[in-house]
């Protein structure tokens, strides 16, 4: 063998890296400061899209509304699951790879902490003038003497042949250790919240009543673990709604205050109670709130069709089309009117008022003087026995709509309606009376077992980080000979030297202080 083919079988070979060193190694990133702190950024960038575009669990009429005005823009949206942030796949993958990296950190701190805990500090160095602080003074201190008065300072301390070794701080690993539990604590519980928590968006008119079960919601979303036996049993009547708006002054029209008077019943068998409802101050029975969101107009309508027989009677949720002044859609469908169904398009104005042209609108958004504008009515087969589901603010579907026959329609329409007035239909097919004006409320209901466990996590971590910045580990170290003590001082927490300087000249004072009896 020659000496080339020696040195060539002989070289190191190179290391392969194979799934195992991958795997290690991508844990390894995942578990690291950097990678989690990263995740919890985008975490909290993926949030800033649930508030800027509205969610279909809390807006769904303003997703509709983006549907209407701008569908390519919709279609986008609805791709990127930005119409629904908080349940999207993408803000679970960084939420998931926020737990798992947080288990990970977790977990080597805890073994590392005990065992910094289980250490004694080590013995002091012989020649302490060498530290970062160092001092020197002529005294009879002894040795269990010195190991006292640092005691009293809450040091933890280890003597030996005339040498005390202290240290403390250890609350700052204690802080840092908690504050990553309880960030994993605020993930548990909103996790918790997610699976046994529900929401739901309910509509609700004066006079009507509301009870919490699954059929009375407008739109329920539950969680993973929620059935209908889960509700808690309240239910509640709506008496009265009432508004306060600005009369006066450049913010004439606007909103004030709101005010909704519930009679509460918090279980089937107790007693109703009056609760006022407000804006920011939820009605909360067993964990389950509701809050006010919105409101709005419900004129009462009575129609009589052909045959003389009341065919509808009561109040008609109506559709906002101008927040300023409440200026608001109307649909009339009357499926059971004989000898054909009707359908009306309506337009209410709480203050209405005559323009130049002769046409009609609000002027104010309180109820002064409530009218309805007929912008149409319709006879026919509206569709509403076809199975399929249809909205209660549209009159019918394009292709529908057009096989309509119009009755009343733009110069035809008679003057806006007032309170007591009514329409007759042509060819003595019925008659709609405006017979007075009722409002109505959203709400929004939330039962989320996981948010006192978030607020304690949440508590917990911002104690945890105040003790982590603001506590410095630091270790002191004293040696006693013949009448002389020397005094040697250092931290372990990199930039809190010059804060440890006056710290350590209190310890050099307490120790030359005059000699007290060890107790």
């Amino acid at each position: 063998m020659s000496v080339q083919e020696l040195e060539k079988e002989q070289a190191p070979k190179q290391a392969g890296f194979g799934l195992v060193a991958w795997l290690r190694w991508a844990w390894r990133t995942l578990t690291s400061m950097k990678t989690a702190l990263i995740l919890l950024f985008l975490l909290a960038l993926g949030s800033v899209p649930g508030s800027l575009v509205p969610q279909r669990s809390v807006e769904p009429d303003k997703v509709a509304r983006i549907y209407e005005q701008s569908p390519a823009l919709a279609e986008w949206y609805d791709r990127l699951q930005l119409f629904e942030v908080f349940s999207s796949t993408w803000f679970a993958a960084v939420y998931l790879l926020l737990f798992t990296s947080l288990i990970g950190c977790i977990i080597p701190r805890t073994a590392t902490f005990v065992r910094e805990l289980r250490r004694k500090p080590p013995a002091a160095p012989k020649n302490l003038s060498r530290l970062p602080h160092s001092a020197s003074f002529e005294s009879d201190l002894g040795v269990s003497q010195a190991a006292w008065k640092l005691r009293r300072l809450r040091f933890r301390v280890v003597t030996g042949d005339g040498w005390v070794s202290a240290e403390k701080g250890y609350l700052r690993e204690i802080g840092n250790l908690f504050f990553h539990v309880a960030l994993l604590g605020i993930l548990v519980a909103i996790g918790a919240g997610s699976l046994f928590g529900y929401r739901g968006n309910v509509l609700v008119v004066e006079g009507d009543g509301f009870a919490n079960t699954v059929a009375a919601y407008d739109r329920f979303m539950p969680g993973n673990q929620v059935s209908a036996e889960s509700l808690q049993p309240f239910s509640f009547t709506l008496s009265e709604f009432k508004v306060a708006y600005q009369i006066a002054g450049d913010k004439r029209g606007q909103a004030l205050d709101y005010s909704a008077h519930l009679k509460v019943s918090d279980t089937p068998a107790s007693p109703a109670r009056d609760y006022e409802l407000k804006v920011n101050e939820p009605l909360e029975v067993d964990g389950t709130q509701m809050y006010l969101i919105g409101n709005g107009y419900a004129p009462v309508f009575k129609v009589t069709d052909g045959k003389g027989q009341v065919a509808f009677e009561g109040p008609v949720p109506c559709l906002i089309e101008q927040k300023a002044t409440m200026t608001s859609g109307c649909v009339v469908k009357v499926p059971d009117a004989q000898p054909s169904q009707l359908g009306f398009l309506l337009q209410f104005l709480p203050t209405s008022v005559p323009l130049t042209d002769g046409d009609h609108a609000s002027a104010f958004p309180g109820e002064l003087n409530p009218e309805v504008k007929i912008l149409g009515a319709f006879s026919g087969d509206l569709g509403v026995r076809s199975g399929r589901p249809q909205s209660v603010y549209e009159l019918a579907e394009p292709e529908v709509l057009k096989k309509l026959k119009p009755l009343v329609m733009g110069s035809s329409a008679p003057k806006p309606l007032a309170v007591g007035q009514s329409m007759e239909l042509p060819d003595g097919l019925g008659r709609l009376e405006f017979t007075g004006v009722k409002e109505w409320i959203t709400l929004q209901t939330s039962y989320d077992p996981g948010r006192f466990p978030a607020l304690a996590a949440g508590a917990t971590a911002v104690v945890a980080i105040a003790l982590s910045l603001m506590i410095r580990r630091r270790r002191v170290f004293v040696r006693v000979s013949e009448g002389r003590v020397e005094v040697g001082g250092l931290t372990r927490t990199e930039g809190s030297a010059a804060g440890f300087a006056e710290e350590f000249s209190d310890i050099v004072k307490v120790l030359s202080a005059g000699e007290k009896d060890v107790r």
